[in-house]
């Protein structure tokens, strides 16, 4: 009789920013297989989501990976149900209209990397600033680049559990980076980038760090860049129809829902979307062809391939729910009934 782990992750009940959770379920001689991973459940009068008179909430499994951190282990991206099997009102994924895949996401999570002991992040010293931003971005060499070994490590964790990861950077700020994630359906981009951050939660523990996604985690004030989990986006509209107007009207469509995209784009987001370092201002709408000050940018690459690629929505923060910026980007799109 073999023995696998299966690391069931949800997200709790906590708002307006969820926290990730996880657990294992070890089973006998497991298939390997979504439909292999059984239903579970846990308190969820610990986790913001039930009260402790009725406390059991309900995991269903939606998503699959191998563990490559663990013998004989499965990462299981589960949504959150209530005891009688409907979805919790703290499932976002369970809203989002895409069960045809017809949308595509490319998600690019930036992050700082924080030191448990001083509680800033790599770079920073005691008591003071590194030099202002300027050398960090993509930077080369122990002088400016900080926590290269985290990321790479990382990186290879999540290639090795088989996510559609497209890539690394740092970023403009001391230590603060960039990964990006790519994948076929809304659902499934979110799914991919829960984990991804679950891996890279999981990592710090083993080097005394720890992951902030808050967007401006240096305080508002500060003269350094937020960061953003800017969201490319496209659907077979976008992919194909080769005309400037109804790229237009579909970035249009953005302008009239503001708040409700604002809504879900993350806690603290006005504390970066300034209009200053590379952002706009948190209650303008504007969009523009390689234009990263704008709330949405039109790709070069979009407009040289004869109006044929997709959008990029630069307002959604760092700690903001995949799951919720693909359902919202994903009804506005559909409203403009190109």
């Amino acid at each position: 009789m073999s023995k696998t782990k299966l690391e069931y992750i949800w997200l709790d009940g906590y708002f307006p920013t969820q926290n990730m959770r996880s657990k294992t379920k070890v089973v006998n001689d497991f298939g390997g297989k979504l439909e292999d991973c059984p239903m579970w459940s846990f308190d969820g009068s610990s986790t913001r989501q039930a009260e402790g008179g009725s406390s059991d909430c309900l995991l269903k499994p939606v998503a699959i990976f191998p563990d490559p951190a663990r013998k004989d282990g499965y990462l299981v991206m589960t949504e959150v149900l209530n005891a009688d099997g409907t979805p919790h009102e703290s499932n976002g994924r369970a809203s989002i209209d895409d069960d045809d895949n017809d949308f595509w996401f490319g998600f690019e999570q930036e992050y700082f990397i924080m030191d448990t002991a001083t509680e800033l992040p790599l770079g920073f010293p005691r008591g003071g600033y590194p030099a202002p931003q300027g050398m960090y971005y993509c930077s080369v060499g122990g002088k400016n680049t900080h926590g290269r070994h985290i990321v790479e490590e990382h990186a290879d964790l999540c290639i090795a559990a088989g996510l559609n990861f497209e890539g690394i950077n740092q970023e403009v700020a001391c230590g603060q980076w960039e990964f990006q994630l790519f994948a076929k359906g809304a659902k499934l981009a979110g799914d991919e980038l829960w984990v991804a951050r679950y891996l890279l939660d999981r990592l710090t523990e083993s080097y005394g760090y720890y992951i902030e996604y808050h967007p401006k985690p240096l305080g508002k004030d500060m003269d350094w860049n937020g960061s953003g989990m800017h969201a490319n986006f496209s659907n077979t509209t976008l992919r194909t129809c080769g005309d400037q107007a109804t790229y237009e009207k579909i970035c249009e469509a953005f302008r009239p829902v503001v708040k409700e995209h604002i809504a879900v784009y993350g806690e603290f987001n006005d504390q970066r979307l300034t209009g200053d370092h590379e952002t706009a201002a948190i209650t303008d709408f504007s969009f523009g062809i390689s234009d990263r000050g704008a709330s949405i940018r039109i790709p070069i690459a979009t407009v040289e391939s004869g109006w044929k690629g997709w959008l990029e929505d630069r307002r959604p923060a760092s700690n903001g729910d995949p799951y919720k910026i693909a359902g919202v980007i994903v009804k506005t799109v559909k409203s403009a009934k190109v």
